[in-house]
């Protein structure tokens, strides 16, 4: 069995990244990914997808992956129980195993215009 996927988008906004009470570090994204496909009005769609990160991986990224950045993102997908209004819903997760950035970011590429 296989559970892997490639995403490649844009980050969404700056991550945060928290201390668990176990002590475990965790960052959160969001990126947006454009569908390959035009819908009936002739546009391209686009999917906001949930990334998170853990321990060793969200610590190299956190200072790096900001707004804006190209990244490709390799994981799996991940699932959990939410109990809302006495209804159990099944909520996806994708948990990055590999980030690989695409673009510069903007902070770096202004510093090196700069010099």
């Amino acid at each position: 069995m296989l559970n892997q996927l490639v995403l490649i988008g844009r980050v969404t906004h700056n991550p945060e990244s928290v201390i668990l009470d176990d002590g475990k570090k965790v960052l959160k994204c969001q990126i947006a990914v454009q569908r390959s496909f035009k819908n009936y009005d002739g546009e391209y769609d686009t999917d906001f997808i949930s990334i998170t990160a853990w321990e060793g991986l969200a610590s190299v990224v956190e200072n790096y992956l900001e707004k804006g950045m190209m990244i490709a993102v390799k994981g799996r997908v991940q699932t959990w129980q939410k109990e809302i209004n006495e209804k159990s819903i099944t909520m996806l997760e994708v948990i990055a195993e590999r980030i690989t950035y695409l673009s510069q970011s903007q902070k770096k590429l202004s510093k090196e215009l700069e010099d």
